[in-house]
């Protein structure tokens, strides 16, 4: 049956009648299936998105000079939640959040040349079994996913099993049999990138170990001091009881963080450094995660949004997208996706791939790969994000053509929080990734003209993507070279989604061949200029301003 959308994009931007525009988009994707394959995943540090309680500014007195901008800046879960009610995702087309880490990181600071650093990205972690206070609380977890599963958006947290966070004053190494304090890896060969600290001053977790070990003095001297020592305890026994797992560190670990499924109902997991472990631990995570959410579904049913499994998008730095299923390390090949363990990897390689090639080039290269080499698995695309030093577009000179190639390409896209704003990513007196990791330049997005042209862009790109999983997980095929326009089409079961999409076109009237894709008397809407057009003769004619068509059957 072919499907049938009217898309109203309102002429109201930003934030002017956005009550009505969330649920005019909300309703339009009742019926469309969410495939993770084809997501538009929006990405945000925590700490850097937006502040929804000052009151949780400071905490553990981290109060010392940092360098620039690495500090907490007041970034937290509530302010999530904020924008999500306020609908700014929605209006954005996002169908899913990933939140960098949320757990209770270490109270001190480092200071290795770049100036004091607190751990306010969230990848230092102290303790995994309790929310940094600097981000919120339980209770805000809650609402947080409660209000984006209300909009159909779907939650994915940050996990980190391979380190703890550095040794400060304040933050003590954990025992040896639970880390290894050196050598640093060298990264030419697998054991070279597995068995040693990323960095100076990171602990590096036994993942290897299966060795029974006792919980670190100070998690018993913490939470004896917070009250739920017992409780605590209590649930590792039964975990532990449970699998039959030794009481080896990985498996502490994949107990804590698969509590934040169990208990809050998180849909997926975004990992972090996963090549600098070995690769039957995901294996492992990906058997305990399937559990704990089938738990949280028998448990929730009045929550469970739809019958997807748990996602996990692995973080291989350095794979791309060209080397299938499999990591090269020099001397060792690793498939990461079989045996079950990520449903995708993040593809590093898209930003060059984007620099190198035109539209056609890139948007058919990905469809021919995941629908070959990696067919039933997926790929996430991004442009820009929290530790990459190359960037598509540094200096945010290029936001259009960002958005035609990340939200237009096949496979899961990645929008780096104020890609869609246009976030500065060259700021003045930063050291290193800093200069990643401004705050939302939401002054911007309220009261610039420019920006808002731009968001508009991303908006009408990443609704009509939302909307149509065609765009991300379908068939791609070239209809004319010049006017670039081409089509996606995607069918499942009794599902049948089909798009035409133009860029790049002439201003005033176009008249587009849509004859292998939709019949003479279709009624035709171009979800970019809101302007109907009824084919004839093989043709449909859009009269628009725009260089942009987004065609869907009315």
């Amino acid at each position: 049956m072919q499907k049938v959308l009217i898309i109203l994009i309102l002429c109201c931007i930003v934030f002017s009648c956005k009550e009505n525009q969330a649920q005019t988009i909300e309703s339009q994707s009742q019926g469309t299936p969410f495939v993770w394959e084809g997501a538009n995943l929006y990405f945000l540090l925590t700490d850097r998105f937006n502040n929804g309680d000052p009151s949780n500014d400071v905490n553990f007195d981290r109060t010392k000079q940092t360098g620039k901008l690495r500090g907490f800046e007041g970034g937290d879960i509530k302010g999530i939640t904020q924008k999500i009610k306020d609908g700014y995702f929605t209006s954005l087309g996002i169908n899913a959040i990933w939140m960098t880490p949320i757990v209770e990181q270490i109270h001190g600071g480092t200071d290795e040349g770049t100036g004091v650093t607190y751990g306010f990205h969230g990848y230092w972690t102290k303790d995994w079994t309790n929310i940094d206070p600097n981000y919120g609380t339980k209770e805000d977890l809650h609402e947080l996913v409660k209000e984006a599963h209300t909009k159909g958006i779907r939650i994915v947290l940050d996990a980190v099993i391979n380190h703890t966070g550095p040794v400060t004053e304040k933050d003590t190494v954990w025992p040896e049999e639970w880390v290894r304090t050196g050598p640093q890896c060298t990264y030419d060969n697998y054991e070279n990138t597995i068995s040693c600290t990323l960095v100076k001053n990171l602990p590096d977790i036994r993942t290897e170990s299966n060795a029974n070990v006792e919980l670190p003095p100070q998690l018993v001297e913490k939470w004896k001091a917070e009250g739920r020592y017992e409780q605590e305890v209590k649930e590792l026994n039964e975990f532990f009881k449970r699998t039959g797992h030794p009481r080896a560190p990985r498996f502490y670990i994949m107990k804590w963080l698969t509590d934040y499924i169990t208990e809050f109902g998180i849909d997926g997991y975004r990992v972090d450094t996963v090549k600098h472990t070995e690769e039957y631990v995901w294996e492992e995570f990906r058997t305990e995660c399937n559990y704990a959410f089938s738990e949280f579904k028998k448990h929730n049913s009045d929550k469970v949004l739809d019958d997807n499994s748990f996602y996990l998008v692995g973080e291989v730095y350095n794979y791309g997208i060209s080397s299938g299923q499999f990591f090269d390390f020099g001397d060792k090949k690793v498939n990461y996706f079989e045996p079950e363990s990520f449903n995708s990897l993040i593809n590093f390689e898209f930003k060059w791939n984007s620099k190198e090639q035109d539209y056609e080039s890139l948007f058919k290269r990905y469809s021919d790969l995941l629908r070959g080499s990696l067919k039933g698995f997926g790929t996430v695309n991004y442009l820009s994000s929290h530790d990459d030093g190359s960037p598509f577009d540094a200096s945010r000179e290029k936001p259009l053509e960002t958005a035609n190639k990340l939200l237009l390409a096949p496979g899961t896209s990645q929008v780096y929080y104020g890609d869609e704003s246009a976030r500065s990513l060259i700021v003045e007196g930063t050291v290193g990734d800093a200069t990643l990791r401004s705050f939302m330049n939401w002054d911007f997005v309220e009261n610039n003209n420019t920006t808002q042209e731009v968001l508009s862009h991303w908006q009408k790109l990443g609704r009509f993507r939302a909307n149509h999983p065609a765009i991300g997980v379908g068939t791609h095929q070239m209809i004319t070279q010049s006017p670039y326009v081409f089509y996606r089409s995607y069918q499942k079961d009794n599902y049948k989604d089909i798009v035409v999409i133009g860029l790049g076109l002439h201003k005033g009237g176009k008249s587009i061949d849509v004859s292998k894709i939709f019949a003479d008397g279709d009624i035709i809407y171009d979800a970019y200029s809101e302007k109907t057009s009824e084919v004839a003769n093989g043709r449909v004619i859009i009269d628009s301003e725009f260089e942009v068509v987004l065609l869907e059957k009315k």
